[in-house]
């Protein structure tokens, strides 16, 4: 594998000597494994994409058996355009099931062609769908003024068409819905079907709605009154709203849960039935004197406002929060070449900034006490598209890349969350107000399961820029009484392990990768450790472990014992 060049080194060194801030960091770490902060919630085992058709594609399948693979809790994927109407064909932003359409006399006509494959593809795979009720068939959209196309393709605004309009009769809206359940139900069994999640449209606050909150208000209630005709107690919720960080977002998020708590269904006038709560918090990173600047900033205060909006509500507080979409920003099929600030994606900026932005969440949902079950990842993969493109995807043309490692990291924690502290963290108050903008953010997550511990550990900051190792000393207590020596192995992502874009790079960005090049590829993108596994002397249930950690590196101690 390519290693940092000489010349990156000699000007990392030289920038040490001239700034006295870029000199290598001292930090010490503790974990106390006696104390436990509540369950480890796996809110890493969700996923999304806009382009529900690539799911019964090649890569698509791979991906998804590899998502099923990472985590030993449940993986649930969501995707838009399950109800959209078209050929059943993807393509960036858009895809389509043609699962509903009029016949001549104005009969509904349902077809399950398309819907099966994909349902098919999530069941092979063993994973669970989070299923986004969207968008609006073509013979069921009203008519909106100004909006003549059913469907626009990228790169004009894809939800700029009629399949974004509300439907021109609600009662065959909501009929629709009780059919497509009913379907599910009858073809994968009425358990299996129990534990997916319903969730009514997409972003309903923004162009992605071509109506008014009560209009969306009105579809939600005929929406999961069909979804509970088919699976009584079925898991039914929204808005996913986009960011509360916008007085408008937040409005609409609060507005909603008023609607659920003090109105009556327009569809069958009962209490409105709501399981879950969703919205949608992102970052926005920019260029910066020719680097990447990221803004996790952005993220953290969409995620505090929205917990803040939930809390408020004694009835809803305990309600799961899926953040259904909760991304470094805003569009996943907007290549680098479109924006240059997402060159972020194909490198170990990705995992450091996510598994910063993980731990925050944490730490935040913890302090307004609400119940964080999710925080999806929107991101898969993209067909017939160019190695390392700059897409925010999980893999390209079957090649893992560093972000999916993260999750790899994730899934090998279990348990009750350990107490951590770090010299080199960044306080929570702090990331959420400016994110990481002075010092590094040198921080550890960490869980306790049976006979074993994992502690994350990351060395990350928005700017993208050279910067020497942070040199950390972890230190390890709250090992059970009578455990003589602990395993350890060390798993890492940076410029030179669990990384193929940097070996893809060595090879010359080959844009069609000999055989042997693409096992290599395929090699690279796996979670590696960082070195052999080490047999540790636990000293009064104590264990120290120093290593040296590359700035934007991602860490994992797996101990066990």
């Amino acid at each position: 594998m390519k290693t940092r060049g000489w010349g990156w080194i000699l000007s990392a060194a030289m920038a040490a000597i001239v700034c006295p801030a870029l000199a290598r960091a001292q930090v010490n770490v503790s974990v106390d494994l006696s104390k436990t902060q509540g369950p480890y919630e796996p809110i890493y085992r969700w996923f999304g994409y806009d382009e529900s058709d690539y799911t019964t594609m090649k890569y698509g399948r791979q991906l998804l058996r590899e998502l099923h693979d990472l985590s030993p809790a449940p993986v649930y994927i969501r995707a838009h355009h399950l109800l959209t109407s078209g050929n059943g064909v993807a393509e960036l932003k858009w895809s389509s099931s043609n699962v509903f359409s009029l016949d001549k006399n104005g009969k509904p006509v349902y077809d399950f062609t398309i819907t099966d494959q994909i349902f098919d593809a999530y069941q092979q795979a063993g994973v669970r769908p989070l299923v986004e009720l969207g968008f609006m068939p073509k013979d069921l959209a009203a008519a909106v003024p100004g909006i003549t196309a059913y469907e626009l393709h990228y790169p004009a605004p894809t939800m700029g068409g009629a399949s974004n309009n509300p439907p021109k009769d609600y009662r065959m809206w909501g009929d629709l819905i009780r059919h497509y359940v009913q379907h599910l139900v009858e073809r994968y069994g009425r358990q299996e079907v129990s534990t997916w999640y319903f969730e009514v449209w997409n972003e309903p606050d923004i162009v992605y709605w071509h109506g008014t909150p009560a209009e969306y208000f009105k579809l939600y209630d005929y929406a999961v009154a069909g979804v509970r005709e088919a699976l009584p107690g079925a898991m039914v919720g929204g808005p996913a709203s986009t960011g509360p960080a916008n007085p408008k977002a937040a409005a609409f998020l609060d507005s909603f849960l008023q609607h659920c708590l003090h109105d009556k269904s327009a569809a069958d006038g009962k209490p409105v039935p709501l399981s879950f709560i969703s919205f949608h918090p992102k970052g926005r990173p920019t260029v910066v004197d020719g680097h990447v600047q990221m803004g996790i900033a952005v993220e953290l205060k969409s995620v505090q406002r929205g917990f803040q909006i939930v809390a408020r509500y004694p009835q809803f507080i305990l309600l799961p929060i899926i953040l259904s979409e909760s991304d470094p920003e805003g569009c996943a099929a907007c290549s680098m070449k479109v924006n240059p600030a997402n060159a972020y994606r194909n490198g170990p900026l990705y995992p450091s900034y996510t598994a910063t932005a993980m731990k925050a969440i944490v730490d935040l949902a913890d302090e307004y006490k609400v119940n964080l079950i999710a925080m999806l990842s929107w991101a898969f993969e993209f067909e017939n598209t160019g190695y390392f493109e700059g897409f925010r995807t999980l893999a390209t043309n079957g090649i893992d890349k560093p972000i999916l490692n993260l999750f790899r990291m994730a899934g090998l924690m279990s348990g009750e969350r350990a107490a951590t502290s770090s010299i080199g963290a960044m306080p929570l108050n702090e990331l959420v107000s400016e994110g990481v903008r002075h010092a590094p953010d040198i921080d550890a997550f960490a869980t306790k399961g049976e006979r074993q511990a994992a502690i994350l550990l990351w060395n990350y900051h928005d700017d993208d820029t050279p910067a020497p190792d942070a040199e950390v000393k972890v230190s390890i207590t709250g090992i059970p009484a009578g455990v003589k020596r602990v395993l350890l192995e060390r798993y890492q992502i940076d410029e030179t392990h669990s990384n193929a874009y940097t070996v893809w790079k060595a090879m010359g960005s080959p844009e069609a990768p000999t055989p042997e090049q693409y096992a290599q590829l395929k090699a690279a993108g796996q979670l590696q450790l960082l070195t052999s596994p080490d047999w540790l002397d636990a000293s009064q249930g104590e264990v120290t472990v120093a290593t040296s950690l590359p700035r934007q590196a991602t860490s994992l101690m797996h101990l066990q014992w």
